[in-house]
């Protein structure tokens, strides 16, 4: 997948997080996507490296999801700080 793919795939994942955790989450496009694609990055490598689900699956994108919302919330304790 190209930059632009990642960056895309970024911007949805680091929306439902934050659509789906609830709170006030004041943070711009660019942190929206940042987060998405580090969310994409720690559940891929993370879940493949478990052997939880395989490159290509559904399964990596609920993981990415999952990811981003935990990066979510660490950044709301650490903003709040």
């Amino acid at each position: 997948m190209g930059i632009i793919g990642t960056i895309f795939i970024g911007l949805i994942v680091g929306l439902l997080a934050r659509f789906l955790k609830p709170g006030d989450d004041s943070m711009g496009w660019i942190m929206t996507i940042l987060l998405g694609i580090a969310g994409s990055l720690l559940a891929t490598y993370g879940g493949q490296a478990l052997g939880i689900y395989q490159a290509g699956q559904a399964a990596g994108f609920f993981g990415a999801l999952v990811g981003a919302i935990i990066l979510l919330v660490i950044y709301g304790f650490i903003k709040k700080r």
